[in-house]
């Protein structure tokens, strides 16, 4: 138990510095979170979740143990919802724009096999926010939950 222990804390270290690291834009997506510079205009996992309750799905939580291990440790939250075509996304709230490609890396390292091939459909970014999808969102889905990333 206690070799597990010290095994999880280090590779949770890892994840956590992975998740946070990188430089480059946000790739996809387009604007938002402000001027994309500043923090305090970051998008938030308890400014998102409330918009998306309102605009039908189901299952929001920003429960840590709940949204998946890269989500559960971004600077800004993490988010798991479910959309009202059944649809399942997860959003990891990165510090800030320059965090985003590195926590795209670390999503992409972490997806199984079937989904890394397909990780330019099923993941987007905007402003700090990254999304990754259980399948390709139809437009109308995809909008609706970029229009309630919320500082």
């Amino acid at each position: 138990m206690r070799i597990r222990l010290g095994a999880l804390l280090c590779l949770a270290a890892v994840a956590f510095v992975a998740a946070g690291c990188g430089g480059g834009g946000s790739g996809g997506g387009g604007g938002g979170g402000g001027d994309g510079g500043s923090s305090s205009d970051a998008y938030t996992a308890s400014g998102t979740a409330p918009c998306l309750k309102q605009q039908g799905f189901t299952g929001v939580t920003t429960a840590a143990d709940k949204v998946g291990f890269i989500a559960g440790f971004a600077d800004h939250g993490g988010l798991k919802a479910t959309s009202s075509d059944g649809n399942t996304v997860v959003i990891a709230f990165t510090k800030d724009e320059s965090s985003v490609a590195g926590t795209k890396r670390a999503f992409t390292r972490q997806a199984g096999k079937p989904y890394r091939n397909h990780m330019r459909d099923i993941m987007q970014s905007q402003g700090n926010a990254v999304l990754v999808w259980a399948t390709s969102p139809g437009q109308q889905t995809l909008d609706l939950a970029l229009g309630c990333l919320k500082p």
